[in-house]
């Protein structure tokens, strides 16, 4: 059920190619609750488009708008196919360029620097509008190539490319340069990253949305998805440490510092967490290359059920108390 009273959240969203489309599909849900608002944004990589869709959808017509500018930009992207045709044949398969991907650099195979999510960004995305009305705040990660730090635009620094600095992932496309800077994805530094939000919002209630569930019980088997499941870990570590940071500095805030300003934010921290479950589990890199229209809207549907089970579940919570415990070590 939904919460009682209105109340702000603070959105975590984690990116993994085309499983976008299951946190389009979880926040196309939680706007239907007029009593939830969002105050700000942290988001990685397909994370990002949809944070960037959400707040432009938002200026144009608040809630049911954010939920038509979602739907219309990934509907966009499902009318370009599979993700590995966007710049090259239609015929070439996601395998295909992954293999491709192993031997050749992106300046050899896309020597043009195609990224075709540039053009579906001019096309839909107001970004000077965005960073000028700024309905909530965004903070998008990205990761600098010279030493693996973790980079967060915001505010002004909201722009196209900082978008596709997010979303670049190296074995396909150019570095982004960015004041003289080059980006890669930001899932090897932060996805996503959530200390923003734990230093920079006010509002306690913490929602992660992730594409890839923390838990897989099935053993990865084959050579491949021992590899896949290893590129898993490195895309969730920062995560995970960003959790147990926060979960290890509450249980050690007492006295003096509990009653400073940092102490008290951490304290209040409200922390709660929807993820795909088990039917994304054992999903390959194939598969988040793959944005044709019947398997994004399969996504969606999942993470409206999804949202709507952990709404059921949890909703009346939001605002009072947590509904995720990190787990001990």
């Amino acid at each position: 059920m939904p919460p009682p009273r209105s109340v702000d959240l603070l959105l975590a969203l984690q990116g993994g190619g085309a499983h976008g489309a299951f946190t389009w599909g979880v926040i196309d849900r939680l706007l239907e609750e007029p009593s939830i608002g969002i105050e700000a944004i942290s988001a990685t990589s397909s994370g990002a488009v949809n944070a960037v869709a959400m707040a432009h959808g938002w200026i144009e017509g608040g809630r049911e708008g954010a939920r038509a500018h979602l739907a219309r930009i990934w509907q966009r992207i499902g009318e370009k196919g599979a993700l590995a045709s966007w710049g090259f044949a239609p015929s070439v398969s996601g395998a295909w360029l992954d293999e491709l991907a192993r031997h050749f650099t992106p300046a050899q195979f896309n020597p043009l620097g195609l990224n075709p999510l540039a053009d579906l960004l001019d096309e839909l995305i107001d970004f000077d509008r965005l960073r000028a009305m700024r309905p909530f705040r965004l903070h998008l990660a990205a990761t600098r190539v010279r030493d693996g730090a973790l980079v967060l635009f915001g505010g002004d620094q909201v722009t196209r490319d900082a978008v596709l600095a997010s979303t670049c992932l190296p074995q396909l496309f150019h570095a982004v340069e960015i004041e003289g800077e080059a980006f890669w994805d930001g899932g090897y530094a932060g996805n996503p990253a959530l200390a923003p939000l734990f230093y920079e919002a006010r509002a306690p209630d913490l929602l992660c949305i992730l594409v890839q569930p923390l838990q897989r019980p099935r053993l990865p088997a084959s050579p491949r998805e021992i590899e896949e499941r290893a590129m898993d870990f490195a895309f969730s570590a920062t995560f995970l440490r960003e959790l147990e940071s926060l979960a290890k500095s509450q249980r050690l805030i007492r006295g003096k510092l509990a009653s400073t300003a940092l102490g008290r934010r951490l304290q209040s921290l409200r922390l709660h967490l929807i993820e795909p479950g088990a039917s994304l589990a054992d999903a390959g890199v194939n598969a988040k290359l793959d944005t044709r229209p019947a398997m994004l809207r399969g996504l969606w549907s999942l993470g409206r059920e999804r949202a709507d089970e952990w709404l059921i579940a949890h909703g009346s919570a939001l605002g009072h108390r947590a509904t995720y415990s990190i787990p001990a070590n």
